[in-house]
């Protein structure tokens, strides 16, 4: 159990990324479990989900990145470096 809380602490967009990956496909499944797809195309649209939520995390991680660089820099500007 401790190993599993360090890989959500080091690693959140992983996290994220898997967290979302199962929520998602379980409602693909369930949304989709009466339409007769075959296993290729279960297979491909399971795929393109993950990918989507890759991708979504992804996307909500640059605004984190920019955060972090603007608070970066208020740093800088207020402690400038000594010579």
């Amino acid at each position: 159990m401790e190993k599993i809380k360090h890989f959500v602490r080091a690693h959140p967009q992983w996290t994220s990324w898997i967290v979302l990956s199962i929520g998602m496909v379980a409602i693909l499944v369930w949304s989709a479990r009466d339409v007769g797809l075959l296993a290729g195309q279960w297979v491909a649209l399971i795929v393109a989900t993950i990918a989507v939520a890759g991708l979504a995390v992804w996307i909500i991680g640059w605004e984190d990145e920019e955060e972090g660089d603007e608070t970066a820099d208020a740093v800088a500007e207020k402690s400038p470096k000594e010579a």
